[in-house]
């Protein structure tokens, strides 16, 4: 019945009306997949944006940290080019010298056995020199024994100068075949140390690492004059992004906090 009664209605219509209604309805629908078009398409586009952006910040920040890692590289090579230059260079022109003049006409005995001494003193220097620049590329404890045994070492070295106490805990077996990813925990440990001594001022630092849900964690604080954490300029100076390199590498996360004259706390993953 209500059917028939639509199918009447539609009947009495005036064919005008009727084509005007048909053109109305499609020109609805028309516009309705109009806008539905443009809106996927500038959905998608803005999208697809994102999406450049977010590549972008990644290229942008992997470029940060290739130029921070050639940074540090060509500083380091400066610096042991200086080291060989100043100490094992000059100690061995010294050498020489002395070695020419025990060639000399008319020499004494007593001036001999002192040119002599000589030679074995600057040789013996030159040598302890040029085994701390090789300690300095690689520690020989770090290579021998692992990362445990480097980072003992190398707590027993800051302790040495007398101006900081270390307090080092481990509750990680570090296995010998990750050798390679372990030399930069060690070197991230080394800046940080570097960086509590040489610009905190600290006298005491806390190092230790632990399982947290199965991943390999390291906490790392000192008692330092610390700095405006909030300010994330003080987060982009050479040492830190070598050491976010060296996160990003191990494929872990770091969280530094600090406030001035309260020191720093560090919590990287690898």
């Amino acid at each position: 019945m209500i059917s028939a009664s639509v199918f009447l209605n539609i009947n009495n219509v005036p064919e005008k009306e009727l084509v005007a209604i048909i053109l109305y309805i499609s020109l609805f629908f028309i516009i309705v997949a109009v806008a539905l078009i443009i809106f996927f398409y500038f959905s998608r586009k803005k999208i697809i944006q994102k999406e450049l952006e977010k590549i972008e910040l990644i290229l942008r920040y992997q470029k940060e940290q290739l130029h921070a890692i050639i940074v540090t590289q060509e500083e380091e090579r400066k610096r042991i080019a200086q080291d060989l230059h100043d100490d094992i260079s000059s100690k061995l022109n010294i050498v020489s010298l002395n070695t020419h003049l025990l060639s000399a006409p008319n020499l004494t005995e007593s001036e001999t056995a002192e040119i002599t001494d000589n030679i074995i003193n600057l040789t013996n220097k030159a040598l302890d020199n040029s085994r701390k620049i090789a300690h300095n590329l690689l520690p020989p404890v770090f290579e021998k024994f692992g990362l445990h045994a480097g980072i003992e070492e190398l707590c027993e070295e800051f302790e040495s100068s007398k101006s900081v106490k270390t307090h080092y805990k481990n509750e990680i077996d570090f296995h010998d075949k990750d050798i390679d990813r372990h030399l930069h925990v060690f070197r991230i440990l080394q800046e940080l140390m570097n960086n509590s001594l040489r610009h905190g001022k600290a006298t005491q630092i806390w190092i230790s690492f632990f399982y947290n849900e199965g991943i390999n964690t390291c906490n790392y604080e000192d008692n330092g004059i610390g700095f405006d954490g909030s300010n994330a300029e003080n987060q982009k100076g050479l040492g830190m992004k070598n050491i976010d390199s060296r996160i990003s590498f191990l494929e872990g996360t770091i969280e530094i906090k600090s406030e001035i004259n309260n020191g720093i706390a560090v919590n990287f993953t690898f």
